[in-house]
Order: C-alpha cells, then sequence, then structure tokens
C-alpha cells in the first residue's frame, strides 16, 4: 500500500470518526448556550486539551518545523513567542474574562458602555482575525496534500483547500461548540502523539545526544554554524535595520496577540467557573509548552535528514518539512513500508490540524456575527435564540467560502507567517479594548470603537502596502509593486496606535459611568453576577 492511499484511508478514518462526534453533539445543542459554549460543561483538563487542539496549529507543527529547517535560530523564535503568549492571557485575561462576558469578547466591552457601536467594532474585528487566521489553515492543508497525493499543479491544490473549506463549515454548522469542542480534544492527542513519536525516533538517530542533532542540521544547511545563530532570516545584510525592526514586531505581535484572538478567547467560556477557565489555561500551557519544545527537534531534524534544498524543491515556504522528515526517518530505521506508514500518520494527524483548528475559527467568527452583529446590532435584542443560531450557521458558510478563496491566493505563503499576522491585528485591534475595559476605570464608548478600529486599520493597511501583498516572487499578488512598509509584520507599528487610538478618544469623550465599572470589576475579580451573564 502507497503511502498515498494509507495516508488516505487514516485520514477518512478521522474524518468519520469526527463527524459522527459532529453529530452525537449535534443532537445535545438544545440552547444558544449548548451552541456557543458547549453548555459549560467542559471539565478543566477537557478545555485544556481543547485549547491546545485550537492552538496547536498548521501553524505550529507544519509552519514553525518548516522555518526552524529553513532558517534555524530564527524560525525557533516563533515557537518562544507562541509559548510566552500564554502568560499574558493567563495572567491578564482568562479569568476576567470568564467572569465578564457570555460568548462572546464583545460582551465583556459592551457591559458598560453603549452596545451597538463597540458590538459592530468587536465583531468585524473577531471576523478579520479569524479570515487570517483560516487563511493559514488553508494554505496548510493545500502543502499538505500536494507533498502527499503529488498534485504539484496550482488547481489541484485549490480543490483540496475547497474540500477543507467544505469539512469545516460541516463541523461548525451542525456540532456548534459541543462537536467542535470534542474534535479539538481528539486531535490534540493525536498530535501530541505523533510529534512525540518523530522526536523520540530522531533523537534516537542522533543518541539522544541534542549537540550532535543540531551539528548536523547546520553542515546540512548550507549555512554552517551561522544557523544556529540569530540573522538568517531576520536582520540580514540585505534587509538592514528593518529586518531588525521586523522581528522585535514579530514578537511584540506573538506575545501579545493570543490573549486577543477570538476563537482563544470564546474557550474561556465554556467552562462552568473563573476557577477551571485558570485551570484549563494551566493545562493549555502544558501541553502547548511540551509540543513547542518538540518543534525544536522537528525542525532541526528536517535540516539535517531531509536538507534545506530537498525541502524549498517540494515547498519553497517550507511547510511540508515536518512530513518529509517522518518520511526520512521512518525510511532510515523502518525501511521503505515504516517510512510510508509513518508519513501516512503524520500527514493524517496534520490534516486532523488543520480540520479541527479552522473549525474553531469560524464558530468563533460566525458566532459573532450572529450574537454581536445580528441579534444586538440590526435585530437591537429583538430575536430568538433559534433565529441566531440559524444566523450563525449562515455566516459560517459564507466565512468559509472567503477563507476558501483567500486560501487559494496565497499558497505561496509560510503558514506560520500567516498566523504571525493573524496575532499582530489581534494583538492591534482586539487586545487595547480588553485591556482598557478591564482595567482602566475612565475607559468609554468612543475609546472602545477607536482602539478596535484604530488598531484593525492600520494593522492592516500596514500589511496591504507591505512586501506581503506585492514586491517580492512569494507575494500575493507577483506582477505588481506597490509597498512602501519595508516591514512583513505591522505589530510593532499597529499595536501602540491601537492603544494611542483608544486612550485619546476616551479622553475626548465625556461619557463616563462609574457605578458600571465597579459592578465589572466586582464580577470580573470574584465570579459574582457571572452566572446571571450566561444565563440572559
Amino acid at each position: 500500500m502507497s503511502h498515498t492511499t494509507l495516508a488516505t484511508v487514516l485520514f477518512l478514518l478521522f474524518v468519520v470518526g469526527t463527524l459522527a462526534i459532529t453529530f452525537w453533539a449535534s443532537r445535545q445543542n438544545k440552547t444558544a448556550a449548548d451552541y456557543y459554549a458547549g453548555g459549560r460543561a467542559f471539565s478543566a483538563a477537557q478545555n485544556g486539551l481543547a485549547i491546545g487542539g485550537d492552538y496547536m496549529s498548521a501553524a505550529s507543527f507544519l509552519g514553525i518545523a518548516g522555518l526552524i529547517a529553513l532558517y534555524g535560530y530564527d524560525g525557533f523564535l516563533y515557537s518562544i513567542g507562541f509559548l510566552v503568549a500564554w502568560l499574558v492571557a493567563l495572567l491578564l485575561v482568562a479569568e476576567l474574562m470568564r467572569n465578564s462576558g457570555k460568548y462572546t469578547m464583545a460582551d465583556v466591552l459592551a457591559f458598560r458602555m453603549s452596545p451597538r457601536p463597540v458590538r459592530t467594532a468587536a465583531g468585524v474585528s473577531t471576523i478579520v482575525v479569524s479570515i487570517f487566521y483560516l487563511l493559514a489553515q488553508m494554505v496548510g492543508a493545500g502543502a499538505l496534500v500536494g507533498l502527499l497525493l503529488g498534485i504539484t499543479s496550482d488547481s489541484g491544490k485549490a480543490l483540496t483547500i475547497v474540500g477543507v473549506g467544505i469539512l469545516m463549515i460541516v463541523y461548525v454548522v451542525v456540532g456548534g461548540m459541543k462537536g467542535t469542542t470534542w474534535v479539538q480534544i481528539v486531535k490534540a492527542v493525536l498530535l501530541m502523539g505523533g510529534a512525540t513519536l518523530v522526536t523520540l525516533l530522531v533523537l534516537g538517530k542522533y543518541g539522544f545526544n541534542v549537540s550532535n542533532l543540531l551539528g548536523t542540521a547546520a553542515e546540512q544547511s548550507g549555512k554552517g554554524d551561522s544557523f544556529l545563530n540569530a540573522g538568517q532570516r531576520y536582520g540580514t545584510d540585505a534587509q538592514g535595520i528593518w529586518g531588525k525592526f521586523d522581528l522585535i514586531s514579530l514578537g511584540l505581535a506573538l506575545v501579545l496577540g493570543t490573549a486577543g484572538l477570538p476563537h482563544i478567547l470564546i474557550r474561556f467560556y465554556t467552562v462552568p467557573t473563573a476557577k477551571d477557565a485558570r485551570k484549563s489555561v494551566l493545562w493549555g500551557i502544558g501541553i502547548i509548552g511540551t509540543f513547542y519544545l518538540l518543534t525544536l527537534v522537528l525542525g532541526f531534524g528536517a535540516a539535517a535528514m531531509v536538507g534545506s534544498e530537498a525541502i524549498r524543491a517540494e515547498n519553497a515556504a517550507g511547510n511540508t518539512a515536518a512530513p518529509q522528515l517522518a518520511l526520512a526517518i521512518g525510511n532510515a530505521i523502518f525501511g521503505d513500508v515504516g517510512g510510508t506508514i509513518l508519513l501516512a500518520v503524520i500527514a493524517a494527524v496534520a490534516f486532523a490540524t488543520i480540520l479541527a483548528v479552522v473549525a474553531g475559527l469560524t464558530l468563533a467568527s460566525s458566532s459573532s456575527f450572529a450574537h454581536d452583529l445580528y441579534a444586538h446590532v440590526f435585530k437591537r435584542g429583538n430575536v430568538t435564540e433559534k433565529q441566531e443560531i440559524l444566523v450563525a450557521r449562515i455566516s459560517a458558510f459564507v466565512i468559509g467560502a472567503v477563507a476558501i478563496g483567500l486560501g487559494i491566493l496565497a499558497q505561496a505563503q509560510n503558514v506560520a507567517f500567516l498566523v504571525a499576522l493573524a496575532f499582530a491585528i489581534a494583538a492591534s485591534g482586539n487586545l487595547p479594548a480588553i485591556l482598557y475595559s478591564l482595567f482602566w476605570k475612565r475607559f468609554n464608548t468612543a475609546g472602545a470603537v477607536a482602539s478596535i478600529y484604530g488598531g484593525l486599520v492600520s494593522a492592516l493597511v500596514l500589511v496591504i502596502f507591505s512586501p506581503v501583498v506585492s514586491g517580492r516572487p512569494t507575494s500575493l499578488i507577483k506582477d505588481m509593486d506597490f509597498h512602501w512598509f519595508p516591514m512583513e509584520n505591522p505589530g510593532l507599528f499597529s499595536i501602540p496606535i491601537g492603544f494611542l487610538c483608544g486612550y485619546i478618544a476616551t479622553r475626548m469623550s465625556k461619557e463616563y459611568n462609574e457605578s458600571k465599572y465597579a459592578e465589572m470589576e466586582v464580577r470580573s475579580l470574584t465570579g459574582v453576577g457571572a452566572e446571571k451573564a450566561s444565563t440572559h
């Protein structure tokens, strides 16, 4: 049996299993709380696994391994940034969000402010961030299927992206949060198992001596010891000072972005208490931290055993490094059959990863549209739960279609890099508003709207006029060059703009509701009134 056939069989088994879970979960979805928050019935450990499943995306598994394999130390900075970000989420956001909200980020922001403008801004921001994140998963799906099935044509990869998009829409429309959470739990277990297996095999090959592995990787990279030092991707001579700024920008976006990611924030509402929200983040940090240590071995292992040239030949952005490593280590230890089986297993796990994450993202963005924009802005609260859930399901189709279209355009980009853009936009638009709302007594409606739109628009404008969109062979638009912003990640400029817009607009507006802030402060710190918020 070829690796193509085996991987397809394993993947289909996963799809059938998770679809069964999804249809089972759909029978439990009787209220909006069931659809949006899984009935708030998940334990801290279950939610921690689901957080890991939601967070360890194609960017983590495929993108970071590829970046480390191609750029050495500079690639590992993504792992460090993604992990450190959880300290911000744990210390500043998780428990307070769970106590203050209901289903979405906008519930927290609208609590003590004029709800319609704030919900509109938060809904728009949620959808934009989710689509950027979805874009990365779609690109990962296309690269993975291209490797497995030997598809080299853009049209073949485009069909794959369409297929993944249709599946994710089914998960969300049918299963809601309960089905999506169970898919993420299953996927987290599979991903940790697959990554651990390949890591142990690679370390065993080098006598469990990390120095041997790093030395071989540096040698095979063709760059020598410089491969293990900073400066392969950021801060090169060609980039000059802007390359160093880009590195700082990346770090800021990764560390601050997680606490503003809509699909992560809604996970805090699926547990019964704030204490469980805090515990689930600790579980998530343990799982995610272990995984990012494994990416170090996967990336340098791919550099050592596959080589940069072979990785680039298969996928210029390095998105196939992990599956190529699985084939190489399997062949080296178990022969051709073993390599085929291992590649099939890792490819199926990567598929599972993509499907679980896109389901979570689509759920977050469709929930925000239905709950924030449709129910509270368009209908001013005069809507039944059934109508709201129907709109959420319809919007899942629309958002899925947009993500499919953009995913087809962005096939030349590295998936970890694309996710870093989503983090930058989340940190610029969502985080300032969340932190100001939770901690600044004077914060008001004008400040919330200005911080969201200011951060969001500045990040989007800088991305549009950056080398990501035009001016390079790997840009989204290859035959034009209209870029004037020299950096790939806008976070260094757009995050301060988001905070500054919120501050200035708040000071310029006289609106201030001291009693509402006091009520929110008590609720966020103690949980008193949170259950009432959950049921109304």
